[in-house]
Order: C-alpha cells, then sequence, then structure tokens
C-alpha cells in the first residue's frame, strides 16, 4: 500500500478510536489524526511481529482496518495515560 492508502486508513482508524473511547483529548483532531497514522503502522507491526500474520494485506481488507483500529486504541489508551486524561470527574 502507498503512503497516501496509510493516511487515510489511519485518518479514519483514529476517529473510529476516539468513537470507541469518547472523552475529552488535548490537541483535539490533529492529535487524534497523528495517533490514527501511527496506530494504524503499529496495529500492522503487531501482526506481523506478535501474531505473525500479515495484518497489511490491502486497503479494503479487514485485517488491515482491525490491525489499525486496534493500533489507534492502543496508542490512544497511551496518549491518556501520558497526558493524565484518562479519565477526569467534574
Amino acid at each position: 500500500m502507498g503512503i497516501i492508502a496509510w493516511i487515510l486508513i489511519g485518518l479514519l482508524a483514529g476517529a473510529i478510536a476516539k468513537a470507541l473511547m469518547p472523552g475529552k483529548d488535548p490537541g483535539g483532531i490533529i492529535i487524534t489524526m497523528l495517533i490514527g497514522v501511527a496506530g494504524g503502522l503499529l496495529g500492522g507491526w503487531l501482526g506481523k511481529a506478535v501474531l505473525s500474520v500479515d495484518a497489511i494485506d490491502g486497503f479494503f481488507e479487514l485485517s488491515t482496518w482491525i490491525a489499525a483500529i486496534v493500533g489507534s486504541v492502543i496508542l490512544l489508551v497511551l496518549y491518556r495515560l501520558v497526558t493524565g486524561n484518562g479519565r477526569r470527574h467534574a
């Protein structure tokens, strides 16, 4: 897949991860997009390294999307832990 495809998958995976884990994050949409792109790469790497599967088959493959979303959720959780915005009660 090309870099444009990775960016598109990352943007959408970041939005899906944000929908799965709603909450207020500093940085807004820009940080969410960057987390999505990095999460897509992380998910693909984890699929290959840990599970020994080719998680990056193609743009329209379900395994690619699942890997990108899982990677994005992992990075979003880590981001919230680092910034201290995991759970804030008003």
